[in-house]
């Protein structure tokens, strides 16, 4: 076991997550599933992340910048969706998040996290039928219609992509870590990492039901705000900002990304006179 590491100071600290340390919950809650995504490009200062701002209200690290994900819904592993993944098998998947027998399927991690991006963000991860990438909600008001059908439960995410004639780019995803809510949280995820490219100018259209702000950056530019205290994190963003930021291009990143060992990682925080420390048994 290391010592504490990566203390975050208190006010580096997203509102109220320390707080949550003082008060953990008798039983610890189950961990539900989840998916994270990092929407990769290559900008004029070489590799860029975009990071989206938690609503304040949200019940979840409110406040904190976080790559766009959520909950991994029932729908997510349906056979009609995961016959739109294109470039990636169900066998493939299970076998990449070492998974096999998982409930959910694993592809339905992949599903998931495409999803949210396109929710949070407006930026699809899918090629068209001539294997272009799709405009964004930014460039194209009808997929921005679509989005918002598909937010409102107007339609659902098969219906989204047909309606864009689009399939799921799952050949473009990458795999990158695993992090488990510490014990000590009340509301606890299972959250599979991935990372994607996107097109250089894809800019995104933020949604004010959970986000409110959205911003690119480079690995490094972003850890060094946190570190200045303007841009809040928690520890598996900052920890993922901290890999990425050894590569110049969204080609190098994925080709580095491919086929690499990811553990499971569950945490353990510890408050110390400074701020918010993390425990874990290897460093990921």
């Amino acid at each position: 076991m290391s010592d504490p590491d990566s203390v975050i100071p208190f006010d580096r600290l997203p509102a109220g997550f320390a707080e949550t340390l003082d008060h953990p919950p008798e039983d610890p809650v189950e961990p539900r599933p989840a998916a994270t995504i990092v929407l990769m490009r290559d900008g004029s200062d070489g590799l860029e992340v975009l990071l989206l701002r938690r609503n304040r209200r949200s019940g979840f690290v409110p406040g904190a910048y976080v790559f766009p994900g959520g909950r991994v819904d029932r729908e997510d592993g349906s056979p009609e969706l995961l016959e739109r993944l294109e470039g990636l098998t169900a066998e493939a998947a299970a076998a990449r998040l070492k998974a096999p027998d998982h409930d959910p399927p694993a592809a339905s991690f992949y599903v998931a996290a495409l999803r949210e991006a396109f929710e949070e963000t407006g930026i699809l991860v899918g090629v068209d039928a001539d294997r272009r990438p799709p405009p964004t909600a930014a460039e194209d008001e009808g997929v921005d219609a679509v989005r918002d059908d598909l937010m409102e439960d107007r339609v659902g995410f098969v219906e989204a992509l047909d309606g864009l004639g689009c399939r799921l780019d799952g050949q473009a995803v990458e795999y990158v870590a695993h992090w488990i809510t510490p014990v000590v949280e009340p509301r606890r995820y299972d959250t599979r990492f991935f990372a994607a490219g996107v097109p250089s100018d894809a800019e995104p259209v933020i949604d004010p039901r959970e986000m409110t702000d959205g911003v690119w950056l480079t690995p490094a530019a972003a850890l060094a705000r946190n570190g200045e205290g303007t841009l809040p994190m928690v520890f598996p963003t900052v920890k993922t900002l901290e890999r990425l930021a050894r590569y110049e291009s969204v080609e190098e990143a994925l080709y580095a990304l491919a086929d690499r060992d990811v553990p499971a990682i569950l945490p353990r925080l510890v408050t110390t006179s400074t701020g918010v420390g993390m425990e874990l048994d290897a460093e990921p």
